[in-house]
């Protein structure tokens, strides 16, 4: 059972969690975000576990487990995504400076 959502995250109830262990749900996300931020999410040395779920395939959602060893759950998400966000401007960046030598030549 999970809370009601206004926007694309909400937390799932029902079940017993604190700061350190909590099962979110990404609505409107797929298997291409969820990969993305499991991966950036097992790359932090405070987080202990991370992984991801996809419901049903008719289901827009993803459902997300953190565990971290010290940090709250959302803190490392929010880093997460923070990382992600980092390495896509890097990529646009880099694709950028490409194109710019390519035309040069």
């Amino acid at each position: 059972m999970e809370t009601e959502h206004v926007g694309k995250l909400s937390i799932v109830e029902g079940e017993e969690h604190d700061d350190l262990c909590t099962t979110l749900v990404l609505h409107g996300e797929g298997h291409t975000l969820g990969n993305v931020v499991r991966h950036m999410l097992i790359k932090n040395p405070a987080v202990e576990f991370a992984g991801y779920s996809v419901p049903h395939p008719s289901e827009d959602k993803i459902n997300l487990r953190i565990q971290t060893y010290d940090t709250p759950c959302l803190s490392a998400l929010y880093r997460a995504l923070d990382d992600v966000t980092e390495v896509c401007d890097h990529v646009l960046d880099q694709i950028d400076k490409a194109e710019e030598k390519f035309k040069k030549e």
